[in-house]
């Protein structure tokens, strides 16, 4: 049905605000903070849902999805485009003092409250005609000017065009927009990006001209509403036990894109089609059955200020980007294995744990009361999704949080069954202090005295924890592949993959890639910890002393882990590894790591065969865990695109360093599409350095991954090839020895962002992404597009 915007003005209720002196005022008139979503049924939404946010998700969202958004201007839903954009970073390595958190959907609820926290208008806010609204738009103007201003006729574009994160940002207020246009004529949306079509230009011409409707949610059907009173009925039950059971689901699953399908869990089976509702759980004042009232806390354990707490089901109005989609299924069989680890074990809650920072940090005083079985069951179960937390979570610009991790690892996990019992969960509490973690000093953190502090608490828990090896594990069983979860023979997260691409990271259920140099044997004490440290505590908005000492601390985390793995091969080996792993480490660090070595305290009991067991027990291990690992992303040998690309892995060196960090190749012929991902993984002689990742490079010991599918939401670069020159392909990268190689590669293969063909292979790959991988498929980000 058709209404008119002057009624939808009248019905939305405008707030306004008088600025006799402005310029704007005097040619456009008074602000008034318009609200422009409708029921969704209306003429104006149906547009905007069938017409508009197509080209808005495949066009603006790519670059504006995530917290590093230029000028925090995330266009992924209606909310973000009526807050608009803002002068203030989100990312900032330097400051002092922790920042006001500006996170849509809970730090305001209203566009005059973004208005209060500095955030300004991209779209026309004064008097509603066609020609004010685009006139008085920043969204129009700039997409205009690239209509005006095209890029240039190169394939490679010149300084004026300043790319990459650190690249200056230029957030123009409607006052300073003309004087940003004749001050930069090429810097029209999508910036550094070919213009949009003109049938795409006109259609956001018209919405911009129209008021810029956009829709409400449509109610949801009886069937989801269902199935949310269910889960908020559960969530919160009276009960203590239930109470502080929900509080640690709450605490590990607020990320999550929550939806419902009836789908078995735990079996690499996935729905039949993807989502149309996903939910966030929050923290809210109000009980099931009354409007949310989201509390708005930086962490999900700081004090809420409210006598109760209840968990709810609140929709997600965004679109979907792969930087930041954590799916999690809700379904009967859920909640019955939630109740079977926190309701139907006989335990007693005796009280609620507060919320103060030394409590609510720290994970083993605050849930000491929770079975230890049922706490690392909940994560390791789901431990692709738990791992996802410091990959897909807030840190969209993570270098100081990520260079603490080598570039390719695999990952395997401690079995339950020696992590379950009662002298384990005393040990737990004894060694609650030991454990605590950097968050308890919240945002603004110093760091000298607090490094010493939590270091020398990491290192009594070492002892104890070598001690308690000793006296209680291997008097019940041997070193030896029985310590390794086997994913209960049908788990696909059994085992992961971790890539880190320098700011940026991806992990994949499955051993993928060629075994690498660092591997990981993760317990339930170091898997707690990285989810408190990394996702939980972890502030974007903190200060610098939170900020690093978030990535101090976690140089122990990566050094337990991959201590723990070194257990299960020879003493010689360890010692041999460790050498290798840390070369031209600071003195702290070997010592560290010789204490380590030396509390090492038995001999493993795997008969090992040959000269070289790291390898050796890779392959073990493979097999150990091979009846529940993950094969989409494995190597297909009889498949004749697999077998001509899989060379590429044995690519290293220079041509592996002259290579992108990601790239996604996009292979066609007549009857079908391939798309894979290759990585460079770069060489390092440690990664404990701080701020000097560049002096521990050793670019000879690079190499490239290939793997089938798409698993990073960062491209550098796109390549498109027909099938027949595949081989060509890979010989031209096989062989690439200087810079001019490489350009001579992207002349022939590369889908450059300058070239016309550009937004055509975009939405091919994302075509090809939802269809082939639909749970985990999202919008890519283009920031870190190269131009070479």
């Amino acid at each position: 049905m058709h209404r008119s915007l002057f009624i939808v003005l009248l019905l939305a209720g405008c707030a306004s605000v008088t600025l006799l002196d402005s310029p704007l005022t005097l040619e456009f008139g008074q602000v008034s903070m318009t609200e422009r979503r409708v029921d969704a049924q209306w003429d104006s939404a149906q547009h905007y849902i069938n017409d508009v946010k197509p080209i808005i998700e495949n066009r603006c969202v790519v670059c504006h999805g995530c917290y590093d958004a230029p000028c925090q201007l995330k266009m992924s839903s209606p909310e973000g485009i009526m807050r608009g954009a803002s002068q203030q970073k989100v990312y900032n390595g330097t400051r002092i003092l922790a920042a006001d958190p500006t996170r849509l959907g809970i730090d305001a609820t209203s566009t005059e409250q973004w208005r209060n926290k500095g955030f300004h208008t991209v779209l026309n806010d004064r008097t509603q005609t066609p020609a004010i609204n685009l006139a008085n738009s920043s969204l129009y103007q700039m997409l205009q000017q690239k209509q005006q201003h095209p890029l240039p006729n190169d394939k490679i574009l010149s300084d004026a065009f300043p790319l990459g994160l650190d690249r200056p940002e230029t957030c123009p207020t409607p006052e300073d927009t003309q004087e940003y246009l004749q001050q930069h004529p090429l810097w029209g949306m999508p910036y550094a990006l070919p213009a949009l079509t003109l049938k795409e230009h006109t259609t956001l011409t018209q919405w911009i001209a129209n008021g810029a409707i956009m829709n409400q949610l449509p109610p949801l059907p009886s069937a989801i509403n269902e199935q949310v009173n269910q889960w908020e009925q559960f969530l919160n039950g009276d009960s203590l036990k239930q109470q502080l059971a929900s509080r640690y689901i709450y605490e590990h699953t607020y990320l999550a894109n929550l939806y419902f399908d009836d789908t078995p869990l735990f079996t690499g089976q996935e729905p039949s089609s993807a989502p149309e509702h996903y939910f966030k759980m929050v923290r809210s004042s109000t009980p099931p059955g009354l409007p949310i009232q989201a509390i708005a806390s930086r962490r999900p354990y700081d004090n809420s200020g409210v006598q109760r707490i209840y968990y709810r089901l609140m929709r997600n109005p965004s679109s979907i980007v792969a930087k930041t989609h954590m799916p999690y299924r809700l379904n009967e069989q859920r909640m019955d294995w939630m109740k079977e680890l926190f309701i139907q074990p006989q335990y007693t809650v005796t009280k609620l744990p507060a919320y103060t920072p030394d409590v609510a940090a720290n994970p083993f005083i605050a849930f000491q009361e929770l079975p230890v079985r049922s706490r690392y069951r909940f994560m390791l179960e789901e431990s692709l999704f738990i791992i996802e937390g410091f990959i897909k979570g807030p840190v969209c610009r993570g270098q100081v949080a990520l260079n603490v991790i080598d570039d390719h690892f695999w990952v395997a996990f401690v079995d339950p069954e020696y992590q379950d019992d009662d002298q384990f969960n005393e040990f737990l509490v004894q060694q609650s202090d030991h454990l605590r973690l950097p968050g308890e000093d919240e945002s603004n953190s110093g760091i000298a005295s607090n490094w010493f502090k939590f270091s020398s608490l990491h290192e009594e828990f070492l002892q104890a924890k070598n001690q308690a090896i000793k006296d209680q594990l291997l008097s019940k069983t041997d070193l030896d592949l029985h310590l390794i979860w086997d994913g209960d023979q049908h788990n696909p997260n059994v085992g992961l993959t971790i890539f880190r691409h320098f700011d940026s990271s991806s992990v994949v259920q499955g051993w993928v890639g060629q075994q690498p140099k660092t591997s990981w044997l993760i317990s339930y004490p170091l898997l707690e910890r990285i989810h408190y440290l990394l996702v939980a505590e972890f502030d974007v908005y903190g200060n610098i002393g939170h900020q690093l000492m978030t990535r101090l601390y976690m140089d122990f985390l990566r050094m337990e882990g991959e201590a723990n793995f070194l257990t299960l091969l020879p003493q010689q080996e360890r010692q041999r590894l460790t050498n290798y792993w840390y070369r031209d480490a600071r003195d702290g660090v070997k010592e560290h790591l010789f204490h380590t070595e030396k509390s090492i305290l038995a001999e493993p009991t795997i008969a090992y065969q040959t000269a070289q067991p790291y390898p050796e027990l890779l392959t073990l291990m493979e097999q150990h865990i091979q009846a529940a690992s993950f094969q989409r992303h494995e190597f297909k040998p009889h498949n004749r695109v697999h077998k001509t690309i899989e060379p590429l892995n044995h690519v290293n060196g220079k041509a592996a360093t002259l290579m992108p960090e990601v790239a996604i190749l996009y292979i066609e012929n007549q009857q079908q599409v391939d798309v894979f991902t290759l990585i460079r993984n770069n060489g390092h002689s440690n990664i404990t350095g701080l701020l000097t990742e560049d002096n521990n490079r050793i670019e000879a010991e690079d190499y490239l991954t290939v793997v089938p599918g798409i698993i990073a939401a960062y491209p550098a670069s796109l390549y498109r090839v027909k099938q027949a020159r595949l081989t060509d392909f890979v010989q031209a990268v096989s062989q690439l020895k200087t810079n001019h190689d490489y350009e001579k590669l992207v002349d022939s293969f590369g889908v450059r962002r300058t070239n016309s063909d550009f937004w055509k292979t975009s939405d091919d790959i994302h075509q090809w992404y939802v269809k082939n991988q639909k749970m985990d498929a999202g919008l890519l980000d283009y920031n870190r597009l190269e131009n070479r």
